[in-house]
């Protein structure tokens, strides 16, 4: 009997062990089966959480989600993402991915900062338009978007009521980068009167126009408005998708003119036309605020190197750099 016992014993622990690998593939075939795009219940039993959490992070704008014919749903690639950038920081503390509008100055500091990292970090910036960036900000496939959404008399605005047309509005910041002078930018043989914007506006010329949901297509569309033109009426010879790509259009002579700020003209020697004033933010989500990255950047954004090549482009402000102005608990 004592020897039966000891036989028993084993056969016991070899059930408990094949449960316990059953139940693992169960869990696994679970997960497997589960779709690309998950609903709140799906969610919940894909996070472990119940359903009226999913709801809550919804609302926070903390899960990456999208409503659909009033459905909520949350893609499970974006989900698995959130879950690892949330961990202990974020495992990507060592990137910084920029998109949104386009500006020289910030250019040439991501440039600085990406040689002084080395290999230490990543860093880049992709120009995409305003809408875009944050469209990639929503989908967090950016870090950090560059936004200039009209004059700076409006910003404080425009920006904030921009920015919550996007459901993860409620976990990002709005820090100041800087604030520059826009207007048009000309080929150096269209000849104009300084006095008079709206006969040049009206004359026949050749447009760079710059895509759909960029900060320059909207400021031209305000800036044509108030001179009672359309932007139908614009004879466009090209469609250009940054600051740089505009302007090089025009110096190679395949536009006569273009929406753009006063330093991309002064980069390749055109001529410029002030019309105003605008401020350019920075959108990010507060984790990444904090990130070492971020800050070189704010700092380097503050720095006497920066203000020196600011004079040297002619056309900014960096009074404000760095001031966090939206976002804050």
């Amino acid at each position: 009997m004592q020897k039966a016992s000891r036989l028993a014993a084993p056969n016991k622990r070899s059930e408990s062990l094949k449960h316990s690998h059953v139940k693992c593939n169960g869990m696994a075939a679970v997960l497997d089966n589960m779709p690309r795009f998950l609903d709140v219940k799906q969610a919940s039993e894909y996070l472990n959480l119940n359903e009226k959490k999913i709801y809550a992070l919804v609302s926070e704008g903390r899960i990456p989600g999208t409503k659909i014919t009033g459905k909520w749903m949350f893609p499970r690639e974006l989900i698995d993402r959130w879950m690892l950038e949330s961990s202990h920081g974020g495992l990507m503390t060592d990137r910084l991915t920029m998109s949104g509008g386009d500006d020289p100055l910030l250019h040439r500091i991501v440039e600085y900062l990406a040689q002084r990292t080395g290999a230490h970090g990543h860093i880049s910036y992709t120009p995409t338009g305003t809408r875009l960036g944050l469209d990639l900000l929503q989908a967090r496939r950016a870090d950090c978007c560059v936004l200039h959404w009209g004059p700076d008399r409006e910003s404080h605005l425009r920006h904030p009521a921009l920015l919550s047309q996007f459901s993860g509005h409620r976990g990002w910041v709005l820090v100041r980068a800087l604030r520059r002078e826009y207007g048009l930018v000309i080929h150096p043989d269209t000849e104009y009167r300084a006095d008079d914007l709206g006969e040049l506006l009206g004359r026949p010329l050749r447009w760079a126009m710059r895509q759909q949901g960029s900060g320059a297509r909207r400021l031209l569309d305000e800036i044509l408005t108030g001179f009672g033109i359309d932007m139908g009426q614009l004879q466009v010879s090209e469609e250009v998708l940054s600051e740089t790509a505009a302007a090089a259009t025009v110096a190679m002579g395949l536009a006569d003119i273009v929406p753009g700020a006063r330093a991309t003209a002064a980069a390749h020697g055109l001529r410029f036309i002030p019309v105003g004033w605008e401020h350019v933010d920075l959108v990010l989500r507060r984790n990444i605020y904090f990130r070492k990255l971020f800050q070189d950047l704010i700092l380097l954004l503050n720095s006497e190197q920066t203000a020196r090549l600011a004079r040297t482009l002619n056309g900014y402000d960096l009074a404000e750099a760095g001031r966090l102005i939206w976002g804050q608990d």
